[in-house]
C-alpha cells in the first residue's frame, strides 16, 4: 500500500509532496475526506502508537491545554478522529512503513 494523508493548506506538506514522486499513491486530504476509524487503526497497527501519529504542534494542542493533561493512547485516538488537524501530516504509508509528520529523517526516509 502507498498512501499520503496531508492537509492541502499546509505548506509544509505542499514542499513535500512538490519534492517527491507521488506516481502510485493514494492522496487523501484529510480536510475533505477525514481519515477513518479503520485508517487509523491499520496505521496504530504499524505504528503501535497513536501519540506517534499526533501532532503536538496542532493550534488546537495549546488552545485546549493539552500538554497540562496526562493523555492516553486513547485519548490520542479520540482527538485524531474528533480533529483533522491533531493528525500529524504529512502521514506517508510505504510497503507497511509508516512515516508520520516532518522531520528531515522523515522526508530523507
Amino acid at each position: 500500500m502507498k498512501k499520503i494523508y496531508y492537509l492541502k493548506t499546509c505548506d509544509t506538506c505542499r514542499r513535500i509532496l512538490k519534492e517527491m514522486d507521488t506516481t502510485g499513491f493514494v492522496l487523501q486530504e484529510i480536510k475533505t475526506e477525514p481519515i477513518t476509524v479503520k485508517q487509523l487503526e491499520e496505521l496504530f497497527a504499524l505504528t503501535k502508537s497513536y501519540e506517534a501519529l499526533f501532532s503536538k504542534r496542532a493550534k488546537k494542542y495549546k488552545q485546549m491545554d493539552l500538554k497540562n493533561q496526562s493523555l492516553t493512547e486513547k485519548d490520542y485516538r479520540q482527538l485524531i478522529l474528533d480533529e483533522y488537524t491533531f493528525l500529524k501530516r504529512p502521514v506517508i504509508v510505504v510497503n507497511n512503513k509508516v512515516f508520520a509528520g516532518n522531520t528531515k529523517k522523515d522526508i530523507t526516509a
